[in-house]
């Protein structure tokens, strides 16, 4: 049975505006009630009913040719005779940090008994949504997307009838179908228990989720009439209310109350956050506003530490590690919701060793959807799925590493078959930007050629102008270059760079060593000595012996500028593997800082060590690359199952 063989592309009209709703309804019969299956994928995101009882929700982020599909089990809500399926599908329409735009659609098939009963196509009845404001094109963060205006007073009860549909539109849209790999995110049978203040004229609520929390959100409230409500939401507060307006973000939604009762859950917009903040127009009866704890199903591995320090810290990165797991690894669940290549390897290299199986599931499904990536040339775009065409070169040379780190902890072949030739692109995109026998930066606005959040390496010198050679992309591209030679062995390719790595080794040593310092600096006579670069020399055999010992010995000291967290990896890296004298440098380092995390009440591990202040106030207090203590707590043998 092919997939949607029959099964038509549907809209409320041919043309969608940005950020809109549309709601679709459906009848089918059942001989009996033994068995449904419903086939579903949208653009943008959707919510599914069948006879009224929520079913499904969230589509997985992707391109037209790598369009994902959902097989809902839809038996329980099934019976015999009538069914009734209803759903409501926002169309984005807006390009995002996750998000591509294409043309709004839904398509699906019913199946029961091996046989299909139901398909969508213009006898489906379609309509613009009378509740959720179209057209509204509320941006939260410019990588998170919109937000939304939830308008009850105009519930009619016809959502679950079709009353008021008329037939949906056929609309073209070219794409090729793949099923969904690994599970769907899950909902928590019950929502997260609050702690609510409340304010003494019933118009004001602070609720407290105790911890960094990812869910849906959920209201139930008595409300004498028609009113504007507002619900903020963060993960810290100041001067006791959560910041709502933070540069150009907007962490705020939008709900109309109806007079008496008010239902509501969104299943389409996750919050990242420990606080929300409600204000209404007139006193409300509050009795719950929080979250449905939403969660990808992980098996985790026992973790015993003899210390109480690390294991805190320990569990502290765990947590961070599944908040930061949506459809796919994502980097903050509060202020973006992206998937970027360098900070889901070091997610994917945490959770080999949290998860049962090393979650190798899941790895696959992130990586496959990074190689469907598709820009100018070649090189990956700074999120997935994006139409921006924005690139962090840096961050396509560290695919490759977490490629290569997949095969090692799985034996998997078949991604590497997968990927192969999207990484044959990237690294000749890489020497088509060699020039004097050193690899070059990328010039012009498209490319962003940052490495970290740490002095000299923002990417903000010279950003829009010439490329220059510089020592850590050369560093970055020998260990890709490496990574490349081994991934192609394991697949029986002929590599198609044989001694490159070696010769820009050499290349890179003469133009960026500093026979003075006796280290590598960041540019050509330059006197920038990066704690990154120096580490990506001994992690790529560029420096070996007596110069890899000058590095490490520079490293703990304050001759080279120090790292952030998020490529304290790459630290740690090379001091082990020079000598494991430094296995007490890098636990002092790791509780210094998670343990200052820890006594600023810390629920999940912090984007940066100056948490919710860096950034212009914008740094995320939960971030998964920042998990990766875990991996060093196994590798040092520290962790007992």
């Amino acid at each position: 049975m092919a997939i949607f063989e029959n099964a038509k592309w549907i809209w409320h009209r041919a043309v969608a505006e940005a950020d809109e709703y549309c709601e679709f309804f459906a009848e089918f019969d059942l001989a009996d009630s033994k068995d449904g299956i419903c086939r579903i994928s949208c653009d943008s995101d959707y919510t599914l009913f069948i006879n009224g009882n929520f079913a499904a929700c969230n589509q997985f982020a992707d391109f037209e040719h790598y369009k994902i599909y959902d097989e809902i089990d839809i038996t329980p809500f099934v019976k015999k005779g009538k069914n009734t399926l209803s759903a409501v599908v926002w169309h984005f329409g807006i390009e995002t940090s996750r998000y591509k735009k294409y043309s709004a659609g839904l398509i699906y098939e019913i199946i029961s008994d091996g046989k299909i009963i139901s398909e969508s196509s213009e006898k489906t009845k379609a309509r613009l949504s009378p509740t959720y404001e179209s057209g509204r094109c509320g941006i939260i963060t410019r990588q998170l997307g919109l937000g939304f205006h939830y308008n009850a007073s105009r519930e009619d009860g016809t959502f679950f009838t079709g009353s008021g549909f008329k037939n949906a539109v056929l609309v073209e849209k070219n794409c090729t179908f793949f099923k969904r790999v690994g599970e769907k995110l899950r909902l928590a049978p019950s929502e997260k228990s609050v702690d609510i203040t409340r304010g003494n004229d019933g118009k004001y609520f602070l609720i407290d989720l105790s911890e960094e929390t990812v869910g849906l959100l959920k209201l139930n409230f008595n409300s004498a009439r028609v009113q504007r409500i507002r619900i903020d939401w963060g993960e810290d507060l100041i001067d006791g209310h959560v910041r709502r307006i933070i540069g150009e973000r907007l962490f705020s939604v939008d709900y109309t109350a109806k007079a008496g009762k008010n239902e509501y859950i969104n299943y389409m917009l996750r919050f990242g956050c420990r606080y929300l903040e409600i204000y209404s127009e007139e006193p409300i009866e509050l009795e719950y506003a929080g979250l449905i704890t939403q969660f990808y199903p992980t098996k985790k591995k026992s973790a015993v530490l003899e210390s109480k320090l690390d294991q805190r810290i320990y569990d502290l990165c765990t947590r961070t590690l599944e908040l930061s797991m949506m459809e796919h690894y994502v980097d903050c669940p509060w202020r973006e919701q992206a998937l970027y290549a360098f900070d889901s390897r070091n997610q994917m290299l945490s959770g080999y060793y949290v998860f049962e199986n090393g979650n190798a599931e899941y790895v696959y499904s992130n990586l496959r959807l990074i190689s469907n990536d598709k820009r100018e040339n070649n090189l990956l775009s700074i999120c997935y799925p994006t139409g921006k065409q924005l690139a962090i070169p840096s961050f396509s040379l560290h695919y490759f590493k977490a490629v290569l780190e997949y095969y090692e902890h799985t034996g998997d072949t078949k991604l590497l078959s997968e990927v192969y030739e999207k990484l044959i692109a990237i690294a000749k995109t890489f020497v088509g930007n060699i020039s004097d026998s050193l690899v070059y930066t990328f010039g012009g606005k498209t490319h962003w050629n940052f490495y970290d959040w740490s002095e000299h390496l923002n990417g903000e010198f010279n950003r829009g102008g010439d490329g220059e050679a510089d020592s850590i992309i050369n560093l970055l591209f020998i260990i890709a270059l490496d990574s490349l030679e081994k991934i192609s062995a394991a697949i029986g390719k002929e590599f198609p760079y044989p001694g490159l790595a070696d010769k820009l080794r050499e290349e890179t040593k003469k133009a960026f060593w500093d026979k003075d310092e006796n280290i590598f600096s960041l540019r050509r006579g330059g006197k920038e000595f990066t704690s990154l670069a120096n580490a990506l020399a001994v992690i790529s055999g560029t420096a070996t012996g007596d110069s890899a010992k000058d590095i490490c010995e520079a490293l703990i000291s304050d001759k080279v500028t120090e790292s952030s967290l998020s490529l304290k990896c790459f630290i740690y890296d090379a001091l082990s593997m020079t000598d494991e004298k430094y296995r007490d440098f890098i636990l002092a380092d790791i509780r210094k800082n998670y343990g200052f995390m820890l006594d600023s009440g810390a629920t999940s591990a912090w984007e940066t060590i100056k948490g919710s202040a860096d950034f212009g106030g914008a740094g995320s207090l939960c971030h998964g690359w920042s998990a990766i203590p875990v991996y060093y707590y196994h590798k040092f043998g520290m962790v007992k199952n």
